[in-house]
């Protein structure tokens, strides 16, 4: 009987937040006007939502957003092109590679990595060289994800980083690109 009710209430949750998420899909277009507001704390929110919603129709929209003046707003929009997906942002996102702001550039890789797209190997090799710890790293996460066998040597020389938490990253990348070549 508890198994019961807690399957009943488990359902009607599911059937709340997908209606929530129908609803949210509504909002895109107004999310998406709201990523040209002058108002940062608008550009930020729509941003976030835009991703956490994952409709293509933000694809865009987000990409320009890559080149916000604020770099939250740009590392969002990367965060978010990352979790919808869509290989129109391929391209876009491999600039943002080269962009100064090193959160751009971490956001950027990790949503490389998200999209999965051999394309993206070589401009994050490149990145295994930044200066930042953190944009190591999710180049690293990227890099082993994609599972290119290009990358074992990088990912190697990698192991011998100064920051251990570097060194664990190219660590399980390069678990994960030897066990996907072992699969093929």
């Amino acid at each position: 009987m508890a198994e019961e009710k807690k399957q009943a209430t488990y359902t009607e949750d599911l059937e709340k937040i997908m209606a929530t998420m129908k609803k949210r899909k509504e909002d895109v277009p107004g999310l998406i006007a709201l990523l040209k507001s002058k108002n940062l704390l608008y550009r930020r929110k729509a941003a976030d939502f835009l991703g956490e919603i994952g409709d293509d129709r933000a694809v865009p929209a987000l990409i320009e957003a890559l080149g916000d003046d604020n770099v939250n707003v740009s590392w969002l929009a990367a965060r978010s092109l990352g979790m919808i997906g869509d290989r129109r942002a391929i391209d876009p996102l491999i600039d943002a590679l080269g962009s100064p702001e090193k959160w751009l550039r971490q956001g950027a890789a990790w949503a490389l990595g998200k999209i999965g797209d051999p394309k993206a190997v070589e401009p994050l090799v490149s990145l295994l060289n930044d200066p930042k710890n953190d944009v190591r790293k999710n180049a690293a996460w990227a890099l082993g994800v994609i599972g290119d066998e290009r990358v074992v040597e990088p990912l190697t020389r990698l192991l011998q980083d100064e920051d251990e938490g570097v060194r664990q990253a190219a660590k399980v990348a390069l678990d994960a690109v030897k066990k996907k070549i072992a699969m093929r």
